[in-house]
């Protein structure tokens, strides 16, 4: 259970080599003693993750995960959940991809799609049930302000997050009466191997920064949050500009 303070015993990385995701797990895990499920595709990756986890005095067990794999995400919900409850599931999975490439090849489009979005309504059902029945739990969805108002620079990325975003923020408002809290966490350019070689923007943040914005606002109960704050400022002016104004703006 999560103590008086905030800090959970136990917790599910969906997106095991996530650096946002594990540097959330590692928040925590300098809070106290800390059971972590790593759920990813097995790889040297995965079991580096793990093992910086436990240096941190945390136990950790992997589960393998294949976002592209729908039918296969109930299982993998019911085998993380095995060894009894959850308290915070963090939901970090997600490809970027090239943005001009991703609406003109169609496979590569697809995955993008299927990856961002609709894996992550099939875990977030089967997480519901989970988080139902035992009757407690936070969720961190990592979400991005990309789908805030889609750009024509990565208009196939930012729906997906703009689809990400609702449905997260919906599940968030059908598991309140259970008491679970989903948290939507919007960071911005965030300096990851995602992002590697890829010019910073304004704003630009660390995992760790995020982290810290996550852990507070799960610890307030918050559901929905910028990564830095200001992006909320920003976003809200945005999402207000004129479309022939917006098409012209250099973003």
């Amino acid at each position: 259970m999560i103590n008086a303070v905030g800090t959970p015993q136990s917790l599910l990385l969906l997106g095991g080599t996530s650096e946002i995701g594990l540097a959330i797990a590692a928040n925590y895990a300098k809070q106290r003693p800390l059971a972590v499920t790593l759920a990813a595709r097995p790889s040297p990756r995965l079991d580096a993750a793990a093992e910086q986890l436990r240096a941190l005095g945390a136990t950790v067990r992997t589960v393998a995960f294949d976002a592209r794999d729908f039918d296969s995400h109930p299982k993998v919900v019911a085998e993380a959940f095995g060894d009894g409850d959850i308290d915070v599931t963090v939901v970090a999975f997600g490809v970027l991809g090239d943005a001009e490439q991703l609406w003109q090849d169609h496979a590569a489009g697809v995955e993008a799609a299927q990856v961002n979005y609709t894996a992550a309504v099939s875990v977030g059902i089967a997480l519901a049930e989970r988080l139902r029945a035992q009757g407690h739990g936070s969720v961190i969805a990592l979400s991005s302000v990309a789908g805030e108002r889609v750009r024509r620079s990565n208009f196939v990325y930012g729906s997906t997050k703009a689809g990400f975003d609702g449905f997260y923020l919906g599940l968030g408002e059908a598991l309140r009466p259970q008491g679970i809290t989903v948290t939507v966490v919007r960071p911005g350019f965030v300096h990851t191997k995602m992002t590697e070689g890829l010019k910073a923007a304004p704003l630009a943040t660390t995992a760790d920064k995020v982290a810290q914005i996550a852990v507070d606002a799960v610890r307030s109960r918050r559901e929905l949050v910028w990564a830095p704050a200001p992006w909320r400022v920003v976003m809200s002016v945005l999402r207000h500009v004129p479309r022939p104004i917006f098409r012209k703006l250099p973003i």
